[in-house]
């Protein structure tokens, strides 16, 4: 009677524990966040807006965006590294950021491996945009005035470790120029000074400038890419501006806490790739300036071990030092 009793009872709290071990490894099982290591706007909002509502309603819930700036982008990295590892809070962000941080910076409080790729998103070239006031209407005559007036102007970047950041060392490296850094806790502020002439030179992708090169109150002096960027097509690329060895390209990617299943990465990613595909979201891309570009968890990891090396080798040689 004693075993029977035995037995019963641990049935019983084998059911019991069923439904609780269930809804433990349910996915989704409340909303997604997507923390955003900058504020509105610019290319990593836009790429996390860009794929919010399609991902959510794909994932079968709803998506909440948490734009959390500052430090860097590594307040948003120490959030999310932290998070429950059930794949309810990812991280939306950028190569400056993912690849930079690292290299740049000896006490971080988060670790790549803290991290797992879920896919990449969207790419976009860079574009050198100049206050009016700047005296040159191209590339060769922007240089020239820099070689004159070394240290005069003042370059933007959305801060420190970021592509604008370490893309503008490298051209100063690779012109012999001297501008005076700005950093800034995203594209938003930096815009508006550049905008006001308070800071005369921003490298940054399109999102972030396109309409106010377009509405006359940037100059545009070239693109970083391989080919001219469709919004601006009276641009030229560095290449053309005869500046072939200044190539630069900025990614947005998708991110989990290391350890979420391999189920749930594999589902988030196929919930990515199908709002890639989606007509809706590759229109909203053209208008923004970026293209969307999905690259699966494997390949995601081997494009993060290619660039680091890349990127390690070119801060080593450009000799980048954090402000």
């Amino acid at each position: 009677m004693n075993t029977r009793r035995k037995v019963s009872k641990l049935l019983a709290l084998a059911t019991l524990c069923a439904p609780l071990a269930l809804m433990a490894q349910a996915f989704p099982s409340k909303p997604i966040t997507l923390v955003v290591p900058v504020p509105p706007g610019g290319l990593v909002d836009t790429s996390a807006r860009l794929i919010s509502e399609p991902f959510g309603r794909l994932i079968g819930q709803s998506v909440v965006i948490d734009n959390k700036g500052g430090a860097s982008g590594n307040l948003a990295y120490q959030q999310v590294a932290r998070s429950p590892k059930d794949g309810h809070t990812l991280l939306v962000s950028y190569s400056g950021y993912h690849i930079a941080n690292p290299i740049l910076m000896s006490k971080l409080p988060w670790e790549l491996k803290d991290l797992t790729p879920v896919g990449l998103i969207t790419v976009a070239t860079n574009v050198v945009a100049v206050h009016p006031s700047v005296p040159a209407n191209n590339m060769r005559e922007f240089i020239a005035y820099l070689k004159q007036n070394p240290g005069k102007l003042n370059y933007a970047s959305q801060g420190n470790g970021s592509v604008s950041h370490i893309g503008t060392e490298i051209f100063k490296q690779q012109t012999a120029v001297d501008l005076v850094h700005v950093p800034y806790k995203g594209s938003g502020q930096a815009i508006a000074d550049v905008l006001g002439g308070q800071v005369q030179v921003f490298m940054t992708t399109p999102p972030s400038v396109m309409q106010h090169i377009q509405a006359g109150k940037l100059k545009a002096l070239a693109v970083t890419g391989k080919k001219r960027h469709p919004g601006m097509p009276q641009v030229p690329t560095m290449a053309e501006a005869g500046y072939p060895n200044i190539d630069l390209e900025a990614w947005v990617a998708l991110y989990a806490p290391a350890g979420t299943p391999a189920a749930t990465i594999n589902q988030l990613a196929d919930a990515v790739k199908r709002s890639l595909d989606l007509p809706e979201s590759k229109q909203r891309a053209d208008q923004a300036g970026i293209e969307v570009r999905f690259l699966a968890p494997a390949d995601m990891t081997k494009l993060l071990d290619r660039e680091i090396a890349d990127w390690t080798q070119a801060i080593k040689t450009a000799n980048i030092k954090l402000d």
